[in-house]
């Protein structure tokens, strides 16, 4: 009764996930609020200066400023803005799915200080002037679209008025002014241009004895209600600089999201399908539980009120190797357990315990990561941070405690014993249990490498290269993006392919020419533009406009001040330095200080790779490049982190090393063991990247190709490097103190020693 009562449970368990998932999964997908890159929009960095010299700027100068901002962003209906103070005094404003980019900058950025004035520009009415909240967009008698003013004082107008009226044509003009700047603008020039900075310049014959003021024009109804929203929304108390902004086209973020999500498809699909295949019924349950986990991740991050981004889908698929990864550790132990002729129930027990350490450590080392990357981020890439974070908590959640529930019901049940085909393993493969043997007794495919035998050929190899890359990069140098050099990053895109000359043509007729144009590949309809000098808000809206003339699609662009771009610099080195420091310590508390010394190395080793891989691709290092090194720093840590808990497990069975060829040993050993689970995790997440890296958006192609070149560095890493680096450090312990006894480490034990208690 008690067997068939847990399958029952299995499958009741079972099918409220699944009608849950598909009952529920596409409300809150809709429900989630998609970052600019994803629904178009726009980003903008700006920096507080004083409007007045000698003006301080204050916590509340620039709160106030916010607040006038948010009220200006609700003229524009805007629905999920997104207004935050930084240090510095600096405010970042995020405007996704909005249409009208430029008008929505232009009414953001104008300070709103209305004048009137003279002819001689000076000052007969002023801001100052103004009921509050007294704007109205309205039609004249002609059914023309006006704006009407109330006055706090309306006989001061007529005051006004009058003396105006008694100057002479063409002198007698009211001139009303937003943003007249002292000793660079005047009428008497302005009004020469077919196109004055100024409102507008009504003649006044007579006084006018009105409590309200008309401003009237060659105005659209839309240009009047957001003229009389932003002065009812107040002048700005300061001036606002642009040191930062990007924008995406509304049709651009929609062709990214739909390249990404089948991309996501494609790459989770595989990962799924590989399960199935290599570990049969536990890889059925893991097939479960990650669909689990992508549906806790959507909820969670919809609870929350996140918003996703190209990157934010890109954690949730490498969340998807963390999970598998924790899964792969598990069934790998439990297979090794099954092989030495334990039953189904002891290796389930053995297998679970065994992994536990394991996967803790290597999640808590890459959340560490995770952690930095959120700290020292902005925009995309912290939302990036959030959702790595958001995927190892979700992932130990589903993969590590629903994966065990799950199995657990059909071990307890007695369904599976005697049946090791259900674990992808022949009988063939399993020895008898009166042989009492230990794992480490197992055969592995790999038994002929000798991995510690061979080190000095991996460290030659990989210095070889080092120095290699180090030549490479002092020539070459790194293809900065407009991230850490500053400048103007365009995308040019088209419905159908470009060819550079073509988009130089159409830059030269713009009168935008750029000798920096790299096309996304060979037939690709979308060409990548840069220039060293930032562009104004005016050259944005008219390299814009002629795009939309020339290929019928908004381009993405993004501008840089110098100062961000040292900024951004300065915190990625933070970053990765900080997580290097957080790393060594964790593994030197959790194991070692040697095994956190080597772990950085590997780190630093693989990090070095990627960067030199760039340099000889010439692929643009951006922001999102950071995002990837700190990524494939944890996953590298993760590999490592599992080789390393499997030569502590075999040193503690050793009990005491005497000799250098009983090192090798246990590092040869514990390669051999886990060489199986570190192929099999990079290779699910191997599948992933490459399904982003295939038919992902072209946004985030280079960030797909630095995770790729990583995990490629990071399994080299964590196998010939970090392992035998240890070997190396011990060694020299083992000659310096003599024979390691590791039973009375573990007893003395403490706080800063080699080996403390787990």
């Amino acid at each position: 009764m008690k067997a068939r009562s847990r399958i029952i449970a299995f499958f009741l368990l079972a099918f409220l996930l699944i009608g849950l998932i598909g009952t529920t999964s596409l409300p809150v997908a809709k429900d989630i609020n998609l970052g600019l890159d994803l629904q178009g929009g726009f980003e903008v960095l700006y920096q507080v200066e004083e409007l007045e010299e000698g003006q301080e700027i204050t916590e509340e100068v620039v709160s106030d400023t916010t607040d006038a901002l948010r009220s200006r962003i609700d003229v524009l209906g805007v629905s999920e803005p997104n207004i935050q103070i930084e240090s510095g005094n600096r405010i970042r404003v995020q405007l996704a799915g909005i249409e009208d980019q430029s008008s929505a900058r232009e009414l953001l950025s104008t300070e709103a200080n209305l004048s009137f004035r003279d002819a001689d520009d000076n000052v007969m009415l002023s801001g100052n002037d103004l009921a509050q909240g007294g704007a109205t967009a309205t039609f004249n008698q002609e059914g023309q679209p006006i704006v009407t003013l109330e006055l706090n004082e309306p006989g001061k107008f007529a005051e006004v008025t009058g003396e105006i009226a008694e100057k002479t044509a063409p002198d007698n003009v009211l001139v009303i002014w937003l943003d007249y700047e002292e000793g660079v603008d005047s009428y008497q020039e302005e009004r020469l241009k077919p196109d004055p900075k100024f409102v507008s310049d009504p003649r006044v014959s007579q006084r006018i004895n009105s409590p309200s003021v008309e401003i009237s024009g060659s105005f659209t109804v839309e240009e009047t209600q957001n003229l009389a929203g932003i002065l009812n929304a107040g002048a700005l108390p300061v001036k606002l600089e642009e040191i930062y902004s990007t924008s995406v086209g509304a049709q651009f973020g929609e062709q990214a999201l739909e390249q990404t999500t089948f991309a996501a498809g494609i790459g989770i699909a595989a990962v799924l399908i590989f399960m199935l295949l290599f570990y049969r019924f536990p890889g059925a349950i893991a097939v479960i539980t990650l669909s689990a986990y992508v549906y806790l991740i959507l909820v969670i991050f919809e609870w929350i009120s996140g918003v996703l981004t190209l990157p934010g889908i890109a954690a949730i698929m490498l969340g998807v190797g963390m999970a598998v990864d924790a899964n792969i550790i598990t069934y790998e132990r439990i297979r090794e357990e099954l092989r030495t002729g334990q039953s189904v129930r002891d290796a389930f027990r053995a297998g679970a315990r065994s992994s536990f350490s394991a996967i803790i450590d290597a999640n808590i080392t890459t959340l560490l990561a995770a952690a930095v990357l959120f700290y020292f981020g902005t925009s995309s890439v912290k939302g990036f941070a959030t959702m790595l974070i958001i995927s190892i908590l979700a992932s130990f959640l589903t993969a590590v405690w629903g994966s065990r529930l799950m199995l657990g019901l059909w071990v307890w049940s007695g369904f599976l014993d005697n049946k090791p085909g259900w674990f992808g393993l022949s009988k063939n493969k399993i020895h008898a249990k009166e042989e009492d043997l230990h794992i480490t007794d197992l055969t592995t495919p790999y038994d002929r490498f000798d991995f510690a035998g061979n080190r000095r050929k991996f460290f030659a190899g990989s210095l070889a290269l080092i120095l290699s890359g180090m030549v490479v990069l002092s020539i070459f140098q790194l293809n900065l993006g407009i991230d850490f050099s500053s400048g103007t990053r365009v995308e040019v895109t088209s419905e159908s392919s470009l060819t550079q000359d073509e988009v130089a043509d159409f830059l030269e007729d713009s009168g935008f020419p750029s000798d920096d144009i790299v096309m996304a590949g060979e037939g690709s309809s979308i060409g990548v533009v840069r220039y060293a000098e930032e562009f104004s808000q005016q050259e944005i809206e008219e390299l814009k406009s002629a795009a939309v003339d020339e290929y019928g699609i908004e381009p993405n662009v993004s501008t840089v001040s110098p100062t961000v771009g040292i900024e951004l610099a300065q915190n990625a080195l933070y970053a990765l330095a900080i997580a290097a420091v957080g790393i060594i310590i964790y593994v030197a508390f959790r194991f070692e200080w040697r095994m956190g010394v080597a772990s950085v190395v590997a780190l630093l080793h693989d990090a070095f790779f990627i960067v030199a891989a760039f340099s000889i691709l010439r692929l643009e290092v951006d922001i999102t490049f950071i995002a990837a090194v700190l990524t494939i720093i944890g996953y590298s840590i993760n590999d490592t982190i599992v080789t390393f808990d499997r030569i502590r497990e075999n040193m503690r069975r050793v009990k005491k090393v005497e000799t250098v060829e009983q090192l090798e040993k246990i590092v040869n050993t514990s390669l051999r063991q886990t060489l199986t689970r570190s192929i099999n995790t990079v290779l699910t997440v191997f599948l992933v990247v490459l399904a982003l890296l295939i038919f992902g958006a072209a946004s985030i192609t280079n960030f797909s190709i630095a995770l790729l070149i990583g995990l490629i560095a990071g399994t080299y890493s964590s196998i010939f490097i970090a392992a035998q680096l240890w070997l190396v450090l011990k060694k020299g312990e083992l000659k310096k103190k003599g024979p390691i006894d590791i039973e009375k480490k573990e007893q003395e034990s403490k706080w800063g020693s080699d080996e403390p208690v787990v």
